[in-house]
Formats: structure tokens, sequence, C-alpha cells
């Protein structure tokens, strides 16, 4: 897959779908890399999307520079690659962490998105204290100290049972992303807070979490949602952090929709 310098790291990228679809850019989560997005890229490319995913920095096959990291720098990452390939607006998909980069750039680069769609996530997610602490088990103990914990909290346990391929899958993005680059990331979140600023948000905006999302819960979705006014809110049943590999379909038909009609408000 193509590399790119971008802010002093490497970030791997990789392209799908027609060259003269609108772009749709998707970043990743805490603990995966942009395979996450596997169930949703036909998709996109079946309704003429083309697509951009990449690993964020301290993930997948991109760099891990020393951390500790911080909201704003991963998005500028993002940002950074857009710029290097010569992309001027993106429908930017973010899901946990790329749901707060997605925040940041969506509270302060308005001019490069066509819609914005936040799923999974949080503009202010503490105590400092838990954040300390994963960061203290995987350094203790690697990232085997936290993958059971993750996949709880990713799965719900109707969806481990239904999905056991996934779920191993899943477990291997945790167990192989770098624990220098999970423990640089987990301090970007812990020092995070956007709730104030993403009230300037302008963009139309998606705000799209699990009913049983126990790591990024509906109250947090339902305070983006309140804080930014041109968005719309949707909940989907019976799944948990990974909504969008626990219900495919039902997130890709609902991503599709809202972007496909960004022009418009609409209820989900």
């Amino acid at each position: 897959m193509p590399e790119i310098d971008v802010n002093n790291t490497t970030i791997n990228y990789r392209f799908d779908g027609p060259e003269q679809g609108e772009l749709v850019m998707l970043s990743n989560s805490l603990a995966s890399d942009y395979s996450m997005w596997d169930a949703q890229v036909p998709a996109l490319v079946s309704a003429g999307y083309r697509v951009l995913r990449y690993d964020s920095r301290g993930h997948g096959r991109s760099g891990v520079p020393e951390g500790p990291y911080s909201i704003e720098m991963l998005a500028g990452d993002a940002l950074g690659l857009l710029d290097e390939l010569g992309l001027d607006k993106v429908h930017f998909c973010g899901l946990s962490k790329g749901g707060m980069i997605g925040q940041f750039i969506g509270a302060g680069h308005a001019g490069r998105l066509l819609s914005l769609s936040l799923s999974s996530t949080s503009a202010y997610l503490g105590p400092r204290w838990i954040w300390d602490g994963f960061i203290e088990t995987a350094q203790n103990n690697g990232m085997k100290g936290v993958v059971d914990a993750t996949i709880d909290r990713w799965f719900t346990k109707t969806g481990q049972t239904r999905l056991p391929a996934e779920v191993e899958k899943f477990r291997g993005l945790i167990l192989n992303t770098p624990i220098k680059g999970f423990c640089a990331c987990c301090a970007a979140i812990r020092d995070m807070d956007l709730r104030d600023s993403i009230s300037s948000i302008s963009t139309r905006t998606l705000v799209l979490v699990g009913e049983k999302d126990p790591g990024t819960p509906l109250s947090e979705s339902e305070i983006i949602h309140k804080r930014i006014a041109p968005s719309v809110l949707s909940v989907i049943s019976d799944a948990a952090h990974l909504v969008n590999v626990e219900k495919p379909d039902i997130f890709n038909d609902v991503l599709i929709k809202f972007i496909g009609n960004s022009g418009q408000q609409q209820d989900f």
C-alpha cells in the first residue's frame, strides 16, 4: 500500500472506487487500522464514491513517532494527507478516535468538508485516570493486557457470538497495535476537550451511535448532537462501539443516505 510523509511521520493510505467519484475519507479508531472499514468500502464504491482510508499515526503501517500525541496533531495528519495528495474537500467519516479527529476538523477547517459523520465518539472522555490506567496496563503487560476488555466494549455479547470471525480479526488488530502508538493516542484522548469548540461546526453532520455502546454511550452522542446545530442523530439498536461491524448494512445505509443528501436536512 502507498505511504507518504506527512507532519514528520509516514502515513499509510489506500484508495478504492472511481477516480471521478466524490471522496469519502475514513478515519480509524484507537487500536485498529484502516481495515476496520472493510465492510463499508464495497457499499460506498457501489454508490459511486471514491474512498480514502488511512492508518492514523501510531497504528497499522503508519509511522510510530514518540508521543504523546494530541487530537490537533492527529487532525493535522489527516489534513496534511489531503494536502500531500492534492485533495480539496471530502466527506469525512470517523469512528471513536476518528470521530474526535473529525470534530476538530469540523470546528477549525470547515472549508475542507463536504459533510461530516461522527460515529461512536465523544467530545470529552474523562476522567484522566482511566486513560492513565490504559497506558500503564499496556506499558506493563502489552496489548494483551487490554485486548479482552476492549473486545467487550466494542461488541455486544450477542455480536461476539454471532460474528466470531470479525471478533478474531479485531482481536488481532488490537494485539498488533504498537504499544507506543496506543499509549500516545490514549494520551491524546485523555487530554482532549472539544465540548466548546464543536458548537462552531457549521458543516452538516451525522452523529451515529450504537444503542449499547459502553465506551462512548448514547449520552455522549446526544451532547455532540445538541452542540452541533446542523446535525442529525442516528441510533442503531443492538450494537456496541463498533457499530459499523456489528450492523454494517444499517450503518452503510444511514451513511450513504446522509452523504448523498448533504445539502438537505433529514431525520434518521
